[in-house]
This record gives C-alpha cells, structure tokens and sequence, in this order.
C-alpha cells in the first residue's frame, strides 16, 4: 500500500501505540500532536465571547451504555428512531434497539467499517469498508447485506440525498466523492475534491453536499443538480473530520481544531468555538438548537448553542475516545459510538 493511500485510511490516519485493556491489548490510534491540538483563541475573541453571552446550563447526561463491537466508529440513527446502527472497525455492524438500549444483532460487513448512513425510508443501510473500497447495502427489514458496491480508495463518510436516489461517499485514498445510484447500487459519478476527503453532509433542501477535505484544512462544495464543484474550496481550521448541517440548510458546523461555522449563503465561516481536545463528531438536533461536538481527546461531549455559538454548560464525560455522533429524531437522545470502550453511550438529552 502507498504511503498515499495509508494517509487516507480509517485506521492510519494517525500514529499508531499499543494499550493494555485488561481484557486485550489493541492497536489504539493515537492522534498525532498536529493533527487534534486545540484551537488558540485570542484574549479579544475570548472577550468576545463572553460579554453578555454567559454560557447556560444544560441538564444532558449519560444515562446508559451500551456494549458493542471493537472499536465502533460511527453512528446513524433510523428514521423512525426505533434503531442504531454502529460500525465497528471489526468488520461489523451493531444493531441498537433504541427502546431496550440492547444490541440486537451484528452484521458482518467488508474490511474496517466507518461510515454508515440510513434512507430517508430507513429501509436501508450504506455502510463503507474503509480498506474494501467498497459500500455494503443493508436491507434493514432482514439486518443483511444485499449489495456491495465498489467506490474509491478508503471510503470514509457517506450521506444520503433527502429524497433517498443518491449517495455520497468520500474516497479519502482518492481525492474524491464517488455518487451512487441507490435505485441501481452504481456508480454513476466521480467527483474530484480535496486532499483526503472525509466528512460528508448534504443540505435538508437537497442543493448541496459539503465535503471535508481532512489534509487541505477545506471544505469543497458540490452541486448536487450537477454534480460539479461550487467555487473554491472553503478555507476553515486544521484537520477537518465532521460535518453537520441546521434543519433550515443555513449554516454548516465543520470539526478541526476546533469548530468552524459556515454561512451557505456566502460560503464562508462567520464563528469558530473552541470546544474539547481532538474535536471529531458532529450532530445537529432537529429542531436546529443545539449541536453537539464529539472530543476524542477528552472523552467528552460539548453542547452549542446555534443561536449564539457559545459552548453551553460543562462538557458531557461519555466515554474513551467518543468519535460518531448521532441523535434520535425526538431530539431526546444522543448516541456516541466510543472507540477505545467499545460502547455506545447514550444521552438524555435534558430541557
């Protein structure tokens, strides 16, 4: 494998140590110092952020947590909020019933799963092996796989059009974002982005798919009526992984070092807020109040408020290394899929 394509894969992404668990020793990556260091904030924009916007209190907490496979990446919720699906970088899926917090089934899918998102239908799954260069489809009514679809190097993040015909992978071995076909399970476009993409989102109203380039520190833009990138890529902080974007389509919360907030309207980033250490995850309720902020480093999770950008209340302690990041359609839970525990904490979400 080329140095290149090592740089793009889930499991490389970072400099790699050994950890003693007590039940077994594991390949733990370890972020390297570059890559998840804190964002510096100035004493004015400190200043800034705190005359007259004292950060409010929030009443989540973790109220249980759920084992699952080794090290669970990602999370997605189904539309009818009835079930999580986790990938697990053992080449599995974890099936969470969302009402018993229990795992219900686990589904073998191809080498080193990260990305997972659900159809609007929720009748299934696109998962991405992350050292397959493939897709799996799960049919949800069955918890089997029913298709394999071969993509670009290292897929890593995928998303799914509001009306369900397409999906978007990003090929972080290969620059680009490969659209499929869900009514085929094809490939029906290559779209050359930035240098190790990996976070993907599209907007609610359908008209754009934001795009991570991890090694750029920038955001690329697609048309999805065109499939064709919209002006330059967006300049935002170091090492971006996540993306998220508000149910009214207007702003795009980008992890790096930090966060960065994007206005769609302009394409450019209006707030950056300091949150944990190694910020990764990032999910919006669906009311569009509040994001919450995954921080690998710190085992946490950080709550925004989206009216005003600020950090609200003290960090949420979840779990080692919490990464994915999603949240139940009733906006009552967030669920966090914790790398180094192999758990999933679940989150009340509190008033």
């Amino acid at each position: 494998m080329s140095t290149r394509s090592m740089t793009g894969s889930w499991s490389a992404q970072s400099d790699m140590a050994t950890r003693e668990t007590g039940r077994r020793v594991t390949a733990r990556t370890v972020p390297s110092p570059g890559r998840w260091r804190r964002a510096a904030v100035t004493v004015g924009g400190l200043c800034a952020l705190t005359a007259g916007l004292a950060p409010t209190a929030h009443a989540d907490i973790v109220t249980v947590t759920v084992p699952v496979g080794v090290n669970p990446a990602m999370v997605a919720v189904s539309p009818d909020g009835t079930r999580a699906y986790v990938t697990n970088v053992s080449d599995s899926v974890s099936v969470i019933d969302t009402a018993t917090n229990t795992v219900t089934d686990t589904i073998p899918v191809g080498n080193h799963p990260a990305g997972v998102a659900i159809t609007p239908t929720g009748d299934r799954a696109y998962v991405t092996n992350n050292a397959a260069a493939s897709v799996s489809v799960i049919d949800t009514a069955t918890n089997t796989v029913t298709d394999t679809i071969p993509v670009g190097n290292h897929p890593g993040g995928v998303a799914i059009t509001p009306t369900g015909d397409r999906a978007y992978v990003t090929n972080c071995g290969s620059d680009s974002v490969s659209v499929i076909d869900t009514a085929t399970n094809t490939v029906t476009d290559t779209i050359p982005v930035g240098a190790t993409p990996f976070g993907v989102a599209i907007t609610p109203n359908g008209l754009h798919a934001y795009v991570t380039n991890s090694a750029a520190a920038s955001v690329s833009v697609i048309d999805t009526a065109t499939n064709a990138l919209i002006g330059t890529p967006i300049p935002v902080g170091a090492a971006p992984f996540g993306v998220a974007i508000t149910p009214d389509s207007a702003h795009v919360y980008i992890t790096g070092d930090s966060v960065s907030v994007i206005d769609t309207v302009t394409n450019t980033v209006t707030n950056t807020i300091p949150v944990g250490n190694g910020p990764r995850g990032v999910a919006i309720t669906p009311d569009g109040t509040r994001a919450y902020v995954t921080s690998f480093n710190s085992r946490t999770v950080s709550v925004i408020d989206t009216a005003t950008n600020v950090v609200t209340g003290e960090p949420i302690p979840v779990g080692d290394g919490p990464s994915g990041v999603a949240i139940s359609p009733d906006s009552a839970h967030v669920y966090t899929a914790n790398h180094f525990d192999d758990t999933v904490a679940v989150v009340s979400i509190g008033s």
